[in-house]
This record gives C-alpha cells, sequence and structure tokens, in this order.
C-alpha cells in the first residue's frame, strides 16, 4: 500500500526542549497505524505539527503527495485530514446533533446566493448530513442523546462525540488522540471494532496514539514506537512486542 502521509526528520522545540527530535514516520493508506510511547515521548506534539496546530521547526509533511506543514489547520481539515484531541471539545451551548452538523462538509446553505436560487438543494443537503449525523450518533451509542445540550454529555461521551464529529466531516485519513480515555470498558469494545470496520469497508486510514496496548495490539496494522522525540522502532504488533528498544524504552514493562 502507498503512503497517504509521510512525516520526515520532524523537529519541533519549545525553547531549549526538543519535544520531537528528527521524527520519521509513514502511514499506509487504507490502514490502522498507531504511535506509541511513554509519557512525554512527544506523540500529542508530533500530531499537533501533522494537523497544522503547531510549525515544525524543521522537516516536512506530505499528504496525498502535497506538503502541508506551513498550511493552518482549517486547510488541512478541509484537504480531508482530520484530528480528535486528548480532551474532548465541543459547542456546550448547542446539542449533540447540532454538534455533528456543523462539522458536515459541503454545505451550499452557507452561501448566500444559493440559498436564494437553489433552495431545493440546500435543503437536500441538509436533509442528508442529518442522516449521516444520526447514523455516527448511532455508531458511538449517542444517538438518545441528539437532542441533548453537548455540556450534558459525560467525560467520556464527549471522546465518543469527538470521534463522530471527525468523522462527519468525511476525512481520508483521521487521527485520534487517546479515543478510548475515559470510555467505559464495554463501549471501548464497540469503539474499537467500530474504527476497524472503517477502515475494512470505506478505506479510511486512521492514526491513531493510545495508551491502552491491548487496543493498539488487537486493532492496528503497524506500530510506531517515539521516545524522547524519535522514533525507536516501527513494526507489526508482534514485532514491536518484542523489540529490545521498546522493552526498555517502557522501563522493562515491555507492552
Amino acid at each position: 500500500m502507498s503512503a497517504i502521509l509521510e512525516v520526515r526528520h520532524v523537529v519541533r522545540s519549545f525553547g531549549g526542549v526538543r519535544a520531537v527530535d528528527g521524527a520519521s514516520l509513514d502511514v499506509a493508506e487504507g490502514s490502522i497505524t498507531s504511535l506509541i510511547g511513554p509519557n512525554g515521548a512527544g506523540k500529542s506534539t508530533l500530531f499537533n505539527v501533522v494537523s497544522g496546530f503547531l510549525r515544525p521547526d524543521a522537516g516536512r509533511v506530505v499528504f496525498e503527495g502535497r506538503r502541508i506543514e506551513r498550511k493552518p489547520a482549517h486547510r488541512i481539515a478541509q484537504a480531508g485530514l482530520v484530528r480528535t484531541f486528548q480532551t474532548a471539545r465541543a459547542l456546550t451551548r448547542l446539542t449533540v446533533l447540532d454538534n455533528l452538523l456543523l462539522a458536515a462538509p459541503r454545505q451550499p446553505g452557507e452561501q448566500l446566493l444559493r440559498n436564494v436560487v437553489s433552495r431545493g438543494a440546500v435543503l437536500r443537503r441538509e436533509l442528508e448530513s442529518r442522516e449521516r449525523a444520526k447514523e455516527l450518533l448511532a455508531l458511538v451509542r449517542l444517538e438518545r442523546h441528539a437532542d441533548d445540550l453537548a455540556g450534558t454529555l459525560s467525560g467520556g461521551q464527549r471522546k465518543l462525540l469527538d470521534v463522530a464529529r471527525a468523522l462527519m466531516a468525511g476525512p481520508r485519513l483521521v487521527l485520534l488522540d487517546e479515543p478510548m480515555a475515559g470510555v467505559n470498558p464495554t463501549l471501548r469494545v464497540q469503539l474499537l471494532e467500530h474504527i476497524v470496520a472503517l477502515r475494512d469497508e470505506l478505506g479510511l486510514t486512521v492514526l491513531l496514539v493510545e495508551h491502552d496496548l491491548d487496543v493498539v495490539m488487537r486493532a492496528s496494522d503497524r506500530v510506531v514506537v517515539m521516545s524522547n522525540g524519535a522514533v525507536i522502532a516501527e513494526g507489526t504488533p508482534a514485532e514491536v512486542r518484542v523489540d529490545p528498544k521498546v522493552v526498555d524504552a517502557y522501563l522493562g514493562t515491555g507492552v
């Protein structure tokens, strides 16, 4: 499979500390690739660089053959690379359903002229977006909360809303930053199954940061390991599990 994302020699410093120190990795199209490592390894900083929330000091990021490391986050999202965050973000005074509808792409109703001359097309697109939002809420088991204010959701439910909203944007590559954190074990299994199904059925590509290593080993096609800002190992879950550098990075506890 060809790489949909290529990260090459990325450096990002904060003061005198190199949070990311020459990291390189590839994400194959249609794969689930997990990025793991101890706390402070640089995973979230690298996510921020790839998604446009931080600019690198050096290196390049290529998405679908085009360099994006100097593009703003909203342009990267429009190009088809969408992310979630460790701390779920929601518009708390809007309903859960409206939070998803705001993420729907290609909404003709946002254009005043088309609202006037193509009212039928606008209404059809709004109906399509509403049906897609309901499907995604069912996917993450939030359908009964569709009309609730997002501010009433628990922390784990907001994480699920974050995942659904990312999918609502119709991405070709989605970056999931600890999507299982705060989610109850039963729903965690279901969400994992749905992520795998999205890859298998829709060809969605996923880059995942996750501390639940059981999730990582069960779901991933490839695993990339960071430590002290650098990539120290990569391979299949079985290969990474027994790599001595990975065992050392986890203080001898293994993975």
